[in-house]
């Protein structure tokens, strides 16, 4: 068993929905725990008004659609339905894949694939990172930022 743990935040989008949001890993050490934050990166514009910071009871779930979310919970099927991709099984993650590689296969589907797409990038990062692989590189082609680019 993994001494590492996913740390996650909840994140209160515009139209009021809850997500969460992995930001990085949590090391077991001793009698605590060492956290390692993700690369983040800062807006180009300013924050509308503060939203108030509120206190989730319990983790947001996957939408009853099947389609992924934000591509970091899996669907709402299979036996790991609306767990998050970071740290699940390569069996499952692989399970998952093949069926946003189907839906994206369907023409008949094309309104789910913009958040199939998105869930098979998660999906194909997570796997490699556990066989310890660099993630593939975005459709866009930007490479995601590092250190040099912060702002401080």
């Amino acid at each position: 068993m993994s001494d590492r743990f996913p740390v996650w935040v909840s994140v209160t989008r515009d139209d009021g929905r809850v997500e969460q949001v992995r930001v990085g890993s949590a090391v077991k050490t001793g009698e605590g725990f060492t956290i390692a934050f993700d690369s983040m990166t800062i807006g180009a514009s300013p924050m509308r008004s503060a939203a108030p910071v509120r206190q989730a009871s319990a983790p947001a779930r996957a939408p009853s659609s099947g389609g992924g979310g934000d591509g970091t919970l899996l669907p709402n099927y299979g036996r790991s339905k609306g767990q998050p991709v970071y740290g699940a099984s390569l069996q499952d993650l692989e399970f998952y894949a093949n069926g946003a590689r189907r839906s994206l296969a369907d023409a008949s589907k094309s309104r789910w694939h913009d958040k199939e797409r998105q869930l098979l990038g998660a999906i194909e990062a997570e796997i490699a990172r556990q066989r310890g692989e660099e993630p593939p590189p975005s459709d866009d082609g930007i490479p995601p930022p590092g250190d040099e680019d912060a702002p401080f």
